[in-house]
């Protein structure tokens, strides 16, 4: 694919300062761009690339002033980085938008299918399934009995979507990731044994989630597990059954939520956070990675951190102080020494 700079220009509503008919084939870093390729400059360190970069063009913002030569084609902005963001969704959409149905691949007779729909080779898609109009269903997609998707959605290859489940619109889950796997529920027998409760629940997941690779999320129970609106969960991550994931919030890699948990409005949880189960995450608390999690966090808007987590600033002073214990012991020792010598001479 080929744009020239006033193709460009007009997508990105920007000004150009050039050869508007220099044409590009890709999208490139700064520092490492060449002949026929794209950039963009938004933070101020990096421009010194500017004046050696051998991009064809070069996406800045309005504000910027060159101080020497340059050979690539400007394209000014009002903000870069929003415009070159807008670029790759372009080229993603044009990139990865697929029609038809492959071969082999089976559909249920009962299944509804809207327009522009994608399915690639080797899937399933259940009874009374509906999907709707520009959904894409990458190769060996699973898409289990009376599941409903929305339109606009993205499912890349080998996503696994149990039977029930509700998948808003514009939501793109990442391969490998399993929807609507049975919650982690057993009772335990008199004779030390586990009983398996059956989970008869369902997973609802609404509009515009982003889900990474290899991600679980549990059916419920009874009732449904519940992903808000606007949730952007990273990969390896482990949702329980009956879980709730407030609005906009944010969940990094290998993190996991216990059963019936609710998580807030725009929350930030950061790398392996663990929460255990039957407590709530107050709207707009932000969590340092590998925090643990094991009782209701109330005030919203707070940072926490350790295990078990506590106010951000707390946890530091603490770890300030496990620091220093080395240094405490030794001065410790000393003392009792001190006190030794100084109770042998009055004896």
């Amino acid at each position: 694919m080929q744009f020239t700079a006033k193709q460009i220009s007009e997508i990105v509503n920007g000004s150009i300062e050039g050869n508007g008919e220099v044409l590009v084939s890709r999208v490139e870093k700064i520092e490492e761009a060449t002949e026929g390729g794209l950039t963009f400059l938004a933070n101020p360190k990096y421009e010194h690339f500017l004046y050696t970069t051998e991009a064809s063009v070069v996406i800045v913002n309005n504000d910027l002033e060159v101080e020497e030569p340059i050979s690539p084609t400007l394209i000014r902005v009002k903000n870069a980085y929003t415009a070159i963001t807008l670029l790759l969704d372009q080229y993603n959409h044009i990139r990865f938008h697929r029609t038809g149905i492959e071969e082999p691949s089976f559909i249920h007779e009962t299944a509804t299918l809207g327009e522009e729909i994608y399915i690639g080779a080797f899937s399933y898609i259940g009874a009374g399934a509906v999907l709707g109009d520009n959904v894409s269903v990458y190769p060996q997609v699973y898409i289990g009995d009376n599941v409903q998707i929305g339109a606009g959605t993205i499912l890349f290859p080998g996503v696994r979507v149990y039977h029930d489940c509700v998948i808003g619109e514009n939501v793109i889950v990442h391969s490998g990731t399993v929807i609507g796997s049975d919650g982690f529920g057993f009772a335990p027998q008199e004779d030390g044994s586990y009983r398996k409760i059956s989970q008869i629940g369902n997973v609802v997941i609404e509009d515009n989630v982003e889900i990474g690779a290899n991600t679980a999320i549990d059916r419920a129970t009874m009732g449904k597990t519940i992903i808000r609106k606007g949730v952007k969960l990273d990969n390896l991550i482990q949702l329980a059954h009956n879980v709730e994931i407030g609005e906009n919030s944010v969940i990094a890699a290998q993190s996991g939520i216990s059963g019936s948990t609710k998580v807030g409005k725009n929350v930030v949880l950061g790398g392996q956070v663990g929460a255990v189960g039957h407590i709530s995450i107050a709207d707009g608390s932000q969590v340092q990675a590998q925090s643990g999690i094991n009782r209701s966090i109330e005030e919203p808007g707070l940072k926490w951190a350790g295990t078990p987590a506590s106010q951000f600033q707390s946890q530091m002073r603490a770890q300030v102080v496990l620091q220093r214990l080395p240094d405490l012991e030794r001065r410790i020792d000393q003392l009792e020494k001190i006190i030794k010598n100084s109770e042998g001479k009055r004896k």
